[in-house]
């Protein structure tokens, strides 16, 4: 059955936080169902992580809906720009990493993201292979289509520039880079988080100074990781990865606060978010985490996941190996102290960084509190430690 122009938009408009612009995306759709063809959505991805995470999976469920209307997605792994570092929302230039480090993290990329895209409508491209093969007089020639007044115009070159922090020529190619990557696949769409608004631009922009049609441009939110703050990220340790077992995944959503909760349903899920408001917020939170683990895993797994964590946290069912520790009795003034005193942090700073990170929840909300749990509780600290309060 074809959908028509209208319904597709609605469709792929969905969650959005952007499109420049709906009126060239609707010819782009209306021109390949005429033609019967399918258009080319490209996203790229950087692998400066080994795993890709639930901010990720934001961005690569609405090229799964490209794929499921019938369009090509070309997933690209951006070896060659890793090498050099997105300067998008940085406050100074990221940590060159090594050839090796990429091809090692790439590796894990081309294998886990067929968890959500469908294998056989993707294509995986790695951009050092067109990249490479650039000359000084090529780059010459893409330098020339920008300005060092435009670089310095976006927010994060501003900023730095205005506090006197260096900002590397090498930084300025980025952008010219990644929207070489829209020339060279002659992309009709790119997709890119709300963060990568002048560099998906960048691509607009080279695409018409070289006589090609301006791709559109579809950005997604960024997803807040576990601590409800900062923006989901490995370096933060605030990331649920999509390759970690099922039971981490599990315990990792039943630890985000009940306000993000609804944020993730949004944005990760096909749920009903309405009918889940209308649930108490731990039943909502329960079908979420199993949803989310069905999606990398099984239905089956899911379930097997939400009846463990069930019997863990049930007040009628404790595990006799979870160590207890009464407040009444106890000499420590703090949650800090508690878990320094109970050998589950190896100092304060780091009992502080755990709970700072959301990595101390209580069985369906993160503790963000140094203050002591007033009620009995038990607690989960990291991934596989616990403590019982009474």
């Amino acid at each position: 059955m074809t959908h028509s122009a209208d319904t597709i938009l609605h469709k792929i408009s969905s969650g959005t936080t952007e499109i420049i612009s709906v009126d060239i995306l609707r010819k782009k759709i209306e021109h390949a169902q005429k033609k019967r063809k399918s258009l080319h959505v490209k996203a790229g991805f950087d692998p400066t992580a080994p795993d890709l995470h639930l901010g990720h999976v934001v961005l690569l469920r609405k090229l799964r809906q490209f794929q499921d209307l019938g369009h090509t997605v070309f997933f690209i792994i951006g070896d060659f720009t890793a090498q050099i570092g997105d300067p998008s929302g940085r406050d100074q230039a990221r940590i060159r990493m090594t050839p090796q480090q990429v091809a090692k993290n790439a590796r894990t990329y081309q294998r886990q993201v067929f968890k959500i895209l469908d294998r056989n409508k993707t294509k995986v491209v790695f951009n050092s292979r067109w990249l490479k093969k650039l000359t000084a007089q090529d780059m010459l020639e893409l330098s020339a289509h920008c300005t060092v007044a435009q670089m310095l115009a976006r927010a994060d070159f501003k900023k730095r520039f205005e506090d006197q922090k260096e900002i590397s020529i090498l930084e300025f190619i980025y952008p010219l880079l990644q929207a070489y990557d829209s020339v060279y696949l002659r992309a009709d769409v790119e997709l890119g988080g709300s963060d990568q608004k002048f560099n998906l631009l960048m691509g607009r922009q080279l695409q018409e100074a070289l006589a090609q049609e301006p791709q559109a441009v579809i950005m997604m939110p960024l997803l807040e990781g576990t601590d409800g703050i900062n923006k989901m990220s490995k370096s933060l340790g605030n990331y649920i990865g999509i390759d970690e077992p099922a039971k981490e995944i599990f315990g990792k959503v039943m630890s985000i606060s009940d306000q993000l909760m609804y944020r993730y349903y949004e944005l990760l899920t096909d749920l009903d978010v309405a009918q889940t408001r209308a649930l108490h917020p731990k039943e909502a939170k329960l079908r979420l985490a199993e949803d989310i683990v069905r999606q990398f895993y099984s239905l089956q797994e899911a379930r097997q996941e939400r009846e463990a964590f069930e019997k863990v946290f049930s007040s009628r069912e404790t595990p006799d190996d979870i160590p207890v520790y009464s407040v009444a009795t106890g000499e420590a003034k703090t949650l800090v102290d508690v878990l320094v005193s109970q050998g589950l942090a190896d100092s304060k700073n780091k009992a502080r960084a755990l709970i700072a990170q959301g990595a101390v929840t209580d069985g369906t909300t993160v503790v963000t509190s140094i203050e002591i749990p007033s009620k009995p509780c038990i607690l989960k600290i990291g991934k596989r430690r616990f403590l019982k309060l009474t």
